[in-house]
Order: structure tokens, then sequence, then C-alpha cells
């Protein structure tokens, strides 16, 4: 997703030709007039953040991965590694054009007079904010396995089968992505013309089954997350709880548990909240037949109820894909690097999962084992009395 700050800037002379540009900025000056000037270097912050973050994490994912030798370890390094290259190149494939249209004054026309710049737009946006939702269900679902089923976990899940799950979640998200180029969707220019993403509105070119489809797999996305953590969430208390006492592994057990289920929460919390505005607004959008570049056909004429109610879904509309692109800059710290060693302690909490079931068993048959030999040696103590 871009990095995106839309917001009006002071104005500039208009290139020839460029007038009714030129007046939309305008407007949009009119409309938002406590926003005041907004720096270039607003959106070049968010990338340069988002940059550090996800490089540091590809860093420390790349260290971890070569010193790793189980394959439940590298599965989950895969995962995080995936998502983190996936975030780094959202940034850097899309802010660059969102800075160029803050040099170009807001006029898109002039940094993309082909129209073939906004479709490039659309398809990072569409193909990088999927990818970053699949991942992030896929991690969910993976967890979810290694904790509530680990001896499944333990002797299905190979490496192979995590790096054929995520190039099938890249091939998915980019092919969907470019079903505009085949003619299903369309790409337009949002407002306030500095960046371009799905058209919302009915156009006879599947544009409402695109954006309904973007926004359903969005949705049922999060949902598989949020529904997965729960799942490990509940695992992991009740892993907890039966293992009661004051031992030092019951503590470490109990610490463990802790530090995964708050890290748990905060990722729900930062999904739910940097996601769910744009994905709903888009089936709102989408029901009301409305488009962000409504906004610049409203501007002149905002005195009137409906026109106002408009403008706010633009508003809120900036404000939701501003989310979207924060949890960019998110997703390693709440992942990775705000927990140190979090992949060394997912994998010994995994492996304490494991071990904890392995070893109930061997107590099992070794309770079983000293009734059994009880019951023998009672056997031969009356055959020997008896004798």
């Amino acid at each position: 997703m871009l990095m995106c700050s839309c917001d009006s800037l002071e104005d500039s002379n208009p290139p020839a030709g460029d007038m009714e540009g030129f007046n939309s900025s305008k407007m949009l000056r009119k409309m938002n007039p406590s926003n005041g000037t907004v720096s270039v270097g607003f959106p070049i912050t968010m990338m340069v953040t988002g940059m550090v973050g996800n490089s540091l994490a590809l860093v420390l994912v790349f260290i971890s991965y070569r010193k790793k030798e189980n394959r439940r370890k590298k599965s989950f390094l895969l995962c995080i590694g995936s998502l983190a290259l996936t975030d780094l190149f959202g940034q850097v494939l899309t802010t660059p054009v969102v800075i160029s249209a803050y040099q170009a004054g807001l006029h898109w026309n002039i940094i993309d007079p082909s129209g073939k710049l906004c479709t490039y737009f659309g398809v990072c946006m569409t193909t990088f904010g999927l990818c970053s939702l699949f991942l992030a269900s896929a991690m969910a679902i993976e967890r979810a396995m290694a904790i509530t089923n680990p001896h499944w976990y333990s002797n299905h899940m190979k490496t192979s089968v995590t790096k054929q799950t995520l190039a099938v979640i890249w091939c998915f998200g980019l092919l969907f992505a470019l079903l505009p180029l085949a003619g299903v969707g369309v790409y337009t220019v949002q407002w306030p013309y500095t960046w371009c993403f799905i058209n919302t509105t009915s156009d006879g070119r599947g544009s409402t089954f695109f954006a309904i489809t973007f926004a359903v797999l969005g949705i049922f996305s999060l949902l598989v997350t949020l529904s997965c953590n729960v799942m490990t969430i509940r695992g992991l208390i009740l892993r907890c709880k039966t293992k009661p006492g004051t031992s030092q592994s019951s503590k470490q057990w109990e610490r463990l548990t802790t530090e995964t289920v708050i890290q748990l929460l905060g990722i729900m919390c930062v999904l739910l909240i940097c996601w769910s505005p744009l994905l709903v607004l888009m089936l709102k959008m989408i029901y009301n037949n409305l488009s962000s570049v409504a906004c610049n056909s409203t501007t002149s004429k905002s005195s009137s109820n409906s026109n106002q109610e408009v403008l706010l879904d633009c508003n809120v509309f900036l404000t939701a894909i501003r989310l979207a692109s924060l949890n960019q800059i998110l997703d390693p710290w709440v992942y990775l690097l705000l927990r140190e060693i979090l992949l060394r302690k997912f994998c010994i909490m995994a492996n304490a999962v494991s071990n904890c079931s392995v070893e109930d068993q061997k107590e099992t048959q070794t309770a079983l084992d000293t009734i059994n030999k009880q019951n023998q040696d009672g056997n031969d103590l009356l055959k020997s009395q008896s004798n």
C-alpha cells in the first residue's frame, strides 16, 4: 500500500492546459482550511520509517533462518520474512509516485498523461494490500496449528509446504490485481490526485464486482486471522491451566504464555484499526455508487447536506487509506521488533507444547507400567503364599 498523506498544498502557478486541476487544488484548500500546508517530507518520512523497520526485520530473520535447523522454526521465519519483504516492496514501489504527485502540485495528469502510471499504482496497491492480509492469515493459521495440534504440525508441516503457500499467496494477489487489464474492474485516480485505486462506482466494466471482491477478500482474511489468534490464545491459556505448580518450568510457561497472548492481542488490534475502516468504507461507497473522485464535483456546492456527507466520506476514505499504509510500518514492530526474541520464544513455546504432550504420554505410560508391575508383584506374592 502507498504511503499516502493526501492533503492540500499551497497554490502554485497552473501549467498551460491544466486550469481544471488547478481549480480542484484550490477547492481542496477551501474544503480543508485547517489542514494547512503539508510538506512532501511527510510521505518521505513514512517511507523511510517503514523501510528501516522492515529492513531490520529482514536482517534479523535472515540471521535467525541461517542458524535454525528445525523446519518448524524455519516455517515461521519464512512467514515473518515474507511479510516484511511484501511491506517493504509495497512502500518502495508506490511512495515515489506519491512524492511525484506532491511535487506536481496535485496534478496527476502532469506525471501520468497516458494513464499507465495509474494502472501500475493500482496494481501495486491491490497486490501488496491483499498479500499483506493473506500473509497475516497464513501466520495466524500456522500459529494455531502449532499450539492446538503440535503433533500433527510437527509431522506434516514442512518448509516446502510453507514456501508453496507463500508462492500461491503472491501469485493470487498479483493475478487478482491484474484483472482490470483483462477488462474486469478499473483503476482510477483518487481524490485529491495523489494516488490511484479501485474504482467503486458502477461503470459497466466489472468495477462493482472487482471492488466488492477485494473488500470481501480483505474482510475474510481479517476474520480468519482473528479467529485463529483467538484459538491460539485459548490453547495457550488451557495449556497454562493444565500445568499448575511453582516449578521453574511452570513459571517460564506462564511468562511465555502471557507475552504471546499480549502480542497476539496487539496484532489483532493493529489489523482491525488499520484495515477494517478501508474495507468497510469501500463496501459503503460501492453501495452508494460513490467514488472519491466525486469530491471534486461537490467542493463548489458543499452547502447541501448530501454534498457534506459525500465530503465527509472522502475525508474518511483518505484517513482509511492512511491507516492501511500505516500497517506496513507497524507490521515489523508488532510481529518482531517490539519483542526482541519473539522467534526464539515462539519456538520455545511450540517445543514446550509438544514436549508437554509427549511428557503427558510418558507419564501416563509410566503410571500404567507401575500399576501393572504392582499387580504382577501382587500375583507373585499370592502364588508364593499359596505354595
